[in-house]
């Protein structure tokens, strides 16, 4: 697939896999300056960047850095997020400090990760009846923790 990627911000930074076995591609702040982060507190921060894949069967989607998370506490306010196939604005990742200490984002930091995933586009049908499963209606916890 291609992905073109296209800077808003001069100072903005390209996302770029780290090493050859990374799966994502680290996403970068663009800040005129730096950006603190109290414990709690959840602050959109731009990127500067935006992009156009190949193909419109294609989400890119945005998962946090596991070394910002584990080390600081840091990540994603909304888990994941996901950039649609036509959207061509302006990127912004919702960080939320979940640590004890306040964090400061600076320009060019890697902030969160790039994977680009194809996905599967519905034939939507609507039904009365659904099949029958082992599992049936049994929902959260019903398969028990061990």
């Amino acid at each position: 697939m291609k992905l073109k990627l296209k800077k808003l911000d001069e100072k903005a930074v390209i996302p770029t896999r780290a090493t050859a076995g990374s799966a994502g591609l680290d996403v970068c702040a663009c800040l005129d300056e730096p950006i603190t982060l109290e414990s709690g507190e959840i602050k959109m921060i731009p990127t500067g960047i935006t992009a156009e894949p190949d193909s419109e069967d294609v989400a890119l989607l945005i998962y946090a850095r596991s070394g910002l998370a584990s080390k600081y506490g840091v990540t994603l306010a909304n888990c994941v997020g996901v950039v649609d196939s036509d959207y061509r604005g302006a990127w912004f990742i919702p960080l939320i400090n979940n640590g004890k200490q306040p964090f400061t984002v600076e320009n060019g930091m890697r902030i969160a990760q790039l994977i680009p995933t194809r996905i599967l586009i519905p034939e939507i049908e609507v039904s009365e009846t659904l099949s029958d499963t082992g599992r049936g209606e049994n929902g959260f916890g019903s398969s028990g923790i061990k």
